[in-house]
């Protein structure tokens, strides 16, 4: 009786222009792990909302005890994010953000905390509408 070896895989997906989806795959082989983690990657995309290449707003999320805390950044800053979240940020297409992690680094939280976090960026015109504002009055309030 020897040990049996099992791999586990993490892929995240993304069209580069606000889909994201990410998948985990386990399996006794590589490949088949990362097979297995790219179809359910496929199979659980998401639509964020983006403002061009970076983030709408500040945000914080947290998943199990990963927590996240992203920002908009100017043009040519780059992806300023560790690790996991890094992957996330190239994937579905922000060029420009900071961004910090706190406590679990995880891999799998992170991803997951990066993703809850970017689901809830909301431009100023659909937080516009709901309050039956125009855009401009949403924006001078925020500032």
């Amino acid at each position: 009786g020897g040990r049996q070896f099992g791999f586990t895989a993490l892929t995240v997906v993304g069209d580069g222009k606000g889909k994201i989806g990410f998948g985990y795959g386990k399996a006794k082989e590589v490949p088949m792990a990362i097979q297995k983690a790219m179809d359910q990657a496929r199979r659980n995309t998401t639509d964020v909302n983006l403002k061009g290449n970076t983030l709408w707003h500040a945000t914080k999320a947290k998943h199990s005890g990963s927590r996240i805390f992203m920002k908009p950044a100017s043009e040519g800053t780059g992806v300023i994010a560790g690790g996991a979240m890094r992957a996330v940020f190239d994937v579905v297409g922000v060029q420009n953000v900071l961004a910090k992690s706190q406590g679990s680094n995880n891999p799998i939280n992170l991803v997951r905390a990066t993703i809850k976090g970017l689901q809830q960026m909301t431009s100023p015109e659909s937080i516009a509408a709901k309050r039956g504002k125009t855009a401009e009055e949403v924006m001078e309030n925020h500032v």
